[in-house]
């Protein structure tokens, strides 16, 4: 029998989430289902150079950890749980959770698996695509890629819940479609009920980042308060087979959930709120409005949308160079005088090693760093951070920026050496293609019990 109304929480909004949270949301929110958040845009292709070099892995580094600790109370509580933490390698997930679920006391469930996102190959073979971002031919990234991934929808989330599956493991799939997948499932909603979708994308865009919504990124002392800060706990709604939605927390937890929260993070990552396009639908969040109806509880109204966009979102992870850099504290009177003596011989030094450079960029941390300001019109501190990072093809040049920066604990002005840190790394950057979006063919599959 159809349900009427079910519950949907959000355990995690980023890869290294905290943990506890998401465990109180499964043990006190009452939930149908739990939706974990963990894959940022370049993490993807992070998770691909690891499956490159371990065909086993790929999939977010903490997924046992969290698993072990929500899986097994989601089970006991009949809460099914969908998580795009298998990233690069959802297959790969889903077997390293099934080798320890039974000694987490989970030997009985069965799990789904997203799979069809990864189009590098695609990619390839349409090199004339234009990157959204610069309208250049992707066949200039086409050497140093690292991945490829297709934004899906909440369609093959419906799926795989549709298989009667306890859980189900994405890899690249959009962050509302998380949330709106299980209403899809759970109220056989349409893709022609553009009404429906909008209620539903609105809400998987509050939960979707977990504490934002419940007054993290939110609190400022005297201005914005929030109750219990270190308590914060995870949002979760209530949504009806009609569409309507309401958006609480974790009972008994710290933070807080009221119209200004919703509002901030309404307008999160919202590039133009009229046309917020997804995989499922392009959502028109103008007209939206919050409803205070209770302690911690909002009702929202005023979603539109319009039909899905032909075309799907790649993105794509490529290699662009290295990142060399270096920090070093200074301390007393004229501190900031001693750190800038210090930019001007580290420049220097690397100049006559014959060093150069694409990027540079140096800060004083807390005069400039945020916010580019002139640093000469900065009242003076008592101490100050110095950092200096560069980007450059070369690796031994990235590593000479931050072996500089080290040097003036012994070579450069007095009173510097405090918290030093310095190191290089490759750069995983990523852009976005737009391809059609019968080209890609999304499937799901059942890793059962063994």
């Amino acid at each position: 029998m159809a349900k009427d109304r079910i519950r949907i929480g959000c355990g995690a909004g980023f890869a290294d989430d905290r943990i506890p949270p998401g465990v109180e949301i499964v043990e006190r929110g009452d939930l149908d289902y739990l939706a974990m958040e963990c894959l940022a845009e370049r993490t993807i292709a992070r998770e691909t150079l690891d499956k490159n070099k371990d065909p086993s892995k790929g999939y977010t580094p903490v997924l046992l950890e969290r698993m072990e600790a929500i899986l097994p109370p989601a089970l006991q509580r009949g809460i099914k749980v969908v998580t795009n933490m298998g990233a690069a390698n959802p297959i790969g997930a889903a077997q390293a959770v099934r080798k320890h679920a039974r000694d987490w006391g989970c030997p009985d469930y069965t799990c789904a698996v997203v799979v069809g996102d990864e189009v590098s190959d695609l990619m390839r073979q349409h090199p004339e695509l234009p990157l959204m971002e610069d309208g250049a031919p992707l066949e200039s990234l086409l050497p140093r890629m690292a991945s490829a991934n297709a934004y899906l929808g909440a369609d093959v989330v419906a799926q795989g819940f549709a298989s009667g599956a306890d859980l189900v493991i994405t890899g690249r799939v959009a962050d509302p479609a998380l949330f709106l997948g299980p209403m899809l499932h759970a109220f056989g909603w349409s893709y022609d009920d553009y009404a429906k979708l909008a209620c539903g994308t609105l809400a998987g865009h509050l939960l979707e980042c977990s504490g934002q919504l419940t007054g993290g990124c939110f609190a400022d002392p005297g201005k914005k308060e929030v109750e219990d800060l270190a308590g914060l706990g995870y949002p979760l709604a209530d949504v009806w087979a009609d569409g309507r939605v309401e958006v609480s927390k974790t009972p008994g937890s710290g933070g807080r959930l009221d119209v200004a929260t919703c509002t901030e993070q309404l307008l999160y990552e919202m590039h133009d709120p009229r046309a917020y396009i997804t995989p499922d639908c392009v959502l028109d969040a103008s007209g939206v409005t919050f409803e205070q109806v209770g302690r911690d509880r909002v009702a929202l109204h005023g979603a539109k949308s319009k039909p899905r966009t032909p075309t799907l979102k790649v993105v794509v992870g490529y290699f662009d160079g290295y990142m060399g850099s270096g920090e070093m504290g200074f301390a007393g009177v004229n501190a900031v005088a001693r750190a800038k003596l210090g930019i001007e011989v580290v420049k220097e030094r690397l100049r006559r090693r014959g060093l150069s450079y694409e990027e540079m960029r140096i800060d004083l941390i807390g005069m400039n760093s945020l916010h580019g300001n002139d640093w000469n019109a900065a009242p003076e501190p008592y101490e100050v951070r110095l950092r200096i990072a560069a980007r450059t093809p070369n690796r031994k040049a990235a590593e000479a920026v931050g072996a500089e920066v080290r040097s003036l604990h012994m070579q450069g002005p007095t009173g510097a050496g405090g918290g030093i840190n310095f190191g290089a790394k490759q750069i995983l950057a990523v852009k976005s293609v737009l391809i059609p979006r019968e080209l890609v063919h999304p499937c799901v599959t059942l890793e059962g019990a063994q």
